[in-house]
């Protein structure tokens, strides 16, 4: 196996961890830092034992309204719980790293599920927002920028964000790789 391999991964949710949000999706895909050869290696539509109507509707049905996710693909899916061991088998057995492009987000939902993630890389949107420097909303120097932003400007091709983790990870691992090539993204 090429040794340059780095995982990517993607959660979809029902809204923010603070305000009760659930995990209805999960995905994880390999990066070749060498090639850019971008794979699936983990796509599951999940439901949490919490998840009923009240997740369809807002404040938390945001996902619903803008992708193509259905309630009742969550509905119908396994349960989180039984594939837990299976996404921390994946993450553990890969020695290189994993990180995702909102690290915070993903990784605050994986940690509170009993996932364990012990070799972290950088979180691309941090490592993005000095090279891509868009004018500040009021906190720090630059605005961090959403995927759209970070595409748009890295890869220089139109892109709407798809909120469907395969789609939403394949885009987010070649951010990556460009900040792999320009020399700022380290692993």
């Amino acid at each position: 196996m090429p040794k340059n391999i780095i995982w990517i991964v993607d959660i979809e949710t029902t809204g923010f961890f603070n305000k009760g949000g659930l995990i209805v999706e999960i995905g994880i895909a390999s990066l070749d830092l060498d090639t850019w050869e971008i794979k699936e290696v983990i796509d599951l539509i999940v439901k949490e034992p919490w998840f009923d109507v009240s997740h369809t509707k807002s404040p938390f049905g945001w996902i619903f309204s803008n992708s193509s996710l259905t309630p009742d693909e969550v509905t119908q899916a396994q349960s989180l719980e039984e594939v837990l061991p299976k996404i921390q088998s994946c993450i553990d057995s890969f020695p290189l790293g994993i990180t995702a492009y909102n690290k915070a987000f993903d990784f605050t939902f994986l940690r509170d599920r009993g996932i364990t993630i012990a070799k972290e890389l950088p979180c691309p949107m941090k490592v993005a927002t000095p090279v891509l420097k868009l004018p500040s909303t009021g906190y720090g120097d630059y605005k961090r920028p959403k995927v759209e932003e970070a595409w748009d400007h890295l890869v220089g091709t139109p892109y709407v964000e798809a909120h469907r983790w395969l789609d939403d990870a394949i885009h987010e691992a070649r951010i990556v790789y460009e900040l792999y090539k320009k020399g700022v993204f380290e692993v």
